[in-house]
C-alpha cells in the first residue's frame, strides 16, 4: 500500500508539512488485514518512516506489517516515461519480507535493467532530498557563472557546453535563466537546510543555492528595467510563458510570481500569454495583469516583449511580424532561446543572460 500525499512547505518555517501522511497513515492503520507493506511515496524527512510505523502501531497494536520508503523521482511533464524507465528505483526496508515484496512489484522495470537499490530507511529519505538540492545547485551555480560572464564578456552557453563535455559534471541542469521553481526544489532545498539545523549540522552551500535563486530572480527585474531605458513606469511589456518550465501548468514558484509583481509595483502594464499555465496564473498573480490567447495579441503594442520559459511554441516565432506588432523593440530573453546575431537582425534591441 503506497501513501502518495503532497508535503507542502509549512507555512512560516520551511518544514516539509507531514499532516497529510500521518492522517493517510492513521487512515490505513484502521483496515489492516495480514501482512502488508506500507510505502512512502511522498517527500519526506528523514525519520518520517518511523514516525508512520509509530502512528500506526499505536492504531493497530495486532497489525502485522512493515514501512518502507520509496521516493519517486518524476519530473514534472515526464511522469510516465520517468515511471517506465526510471534512473534508479531505492528502497529503504528494515526486513526481508518488505524487500522481497517490493523487489517483486518492480521486477518489470529490472527486466529493462533499471538498477534498484536497497538502503536503510534514512538513506531513503535522504536520496530525494539530496538529489533535488544537487540539481538546484547546479542551476544556481550557473547563474551565478552567468552574471560573471556579462561582466567580462563571455558567453554562457559555450561555459556550460565546454563544463558539461566533462563526464563527472553533466550538460543536464546547467542552463542560465531566472532561476529555478516548480513543486520540488524550492520547497525540498529549504527542508533540507531545516533538517540538516534540527541536528546541529551546517548546510552552507544548499543556503547559497535558495539565496542565489532568490539574487537571480531580482536581477532578472532590474535586467528588464534596464532593457526598458532604466524605468518600466508606463510601459506596456509582453511576457511569453508564465510557468516554471515547459510542458506544464504548474506555477509554483514560478520565476513569474517574483518578477512581474515587481514590474507591476513601479507601474508596468502586463500582457501575458502562456499555452497551459493562464488559468493558473489568473489565481495567482495581480488582477491587473492581461491575458492573451495568442502571441500576436499579446505583443500587439508592447513596448518589450519577455520570454519567461521555453516553450516550444516560443521558439519558432515570426520574429519580423512581431515587432510590427510592437510599439517598441526591446526583446528580453530570459532563457537564451535566440541568438543575439538572429534578433539583431530582425530589429530587436536584445537581452539575455549570460551573453553580450
Amino acid at each position: 500500500m503506497f501513501i502518495a500525499v503532497g508535503t507542502p512547505t509549512r507555512r512560516g518555517d520551511g518544514h516539509a508539512d507531514l499532516k497529510y501522511v500521518y492522517a493517510a497513515a492513521e487512515e490505513i492503520a484502521k483496515y489492516l488485514q495480514g501482512y502488508t507493506v506500507i510505502v512512502d511515496k511522498s517527500t519526506v524527512p528523514v525519520g518520517t518512516a518511523r514516525n508512520v510505523e509509530r502512528i500506526i502501531r499505536e492504531t493497530n497494536p495486532q497489525a502485522d506489517f512493515d514501512v518502507a520508503s520509496n521516493p519517486e523521482f518524476l519530473r514534472e511533464g515526464a511522469a510516465l516515461s520517468d515511471f517506465m524507465r526510471p534512473d534508479r528505483v531505492i528502497i529503504g526496508v528494515e526486513s526481508d519480507r518488505a524487500e522481497a515484496v517490493l523487489r517483486e512489484l518492480y521486477q518489470p522495470i529490472n527486466l529493462i535493467e533499471a538498477p534498484i537499490m536497497k538502503t536503510d530507511l534514512e538513506s531513503a529519505e535522504l536520496i530525494k532530498y539530496a538529489s533535488n538540492a544537487f540539481l538546484a545547485t547546479k542551476i544556481s551555480f550557473i547563474n551565478e557563472i552567468s552574471m560573471l560572464c556579462e561582466a567580462i564578456g563571455a558567453d554562457v552557453h559555450a561555459v556550460a557546453k565546454g563544463m558539461g563535455l566533462d563526464g563527472r559534471i553533466g550538460r543536464k541542469f546547467l542552463h542560465a535563466g531566472p532561476g529555478y521553481g516548480g513543486s520540488c526544489f524550492p520547497k525540498d532545498t529549504q527542508a533540507l537546510v531545516r533538517i540538516a539545523q534540527e541536528h546541529g549540522v551546517s548546510s552552507r552551500i544548499v543556503e547559497s543555492v535558495i539565496e542565489v535563486n532568490a539574487a537571480q530572480k531580482a536581477r532578472m527585474i532590474n535586467k528588464i528595467r534596464t532593457a526598458l531605458g532604466g524605468s518600466e513606469a508606463g510601459k506596456t511589456i509582453a511576457v511569453l510563458g508564465l510557468t516554471f518550465k515547459p510542458e506544464t501548468d504548474d506555477m509554483r514558484d514560478a520565476p513569474a510570481l517574483a518578477i512581474l509583481p515587481a514590474l507591476l509595483d513601479k507601474g508596468a502594464t502586463i500582457k501575458a500569454h502562456d499555452p497551459q499555465g493562464m488559468e493558473e496564473a489568473k489565481e495567482l498573480l495581480p488582477d491587473s495583469v492581461s491575458y492573451h490567447e495568442d502571441i500576436m495579441s499579446t505583443v500587439d503594442n508592447a513596448d518589450a516583449v519577455v520570454l519567461m520559459t521555453e516553450w516550444n511554441t516560443y521558439r519558432g516565432m515570426n520574429l519580423k511580424d512581431i515587432l510590427k506588432k510592437m510599439s517598441g523593440n526591446a526583446f528580453i530573453d530570459l532563457r537564451n532561446v535566440y541568438e543575439a546575431e538572429q534578433m539583431q537582425k530582425a530589429g530587436f534591441e536584445y537581452h539575455c543572460v549570460g551573453r553580450i
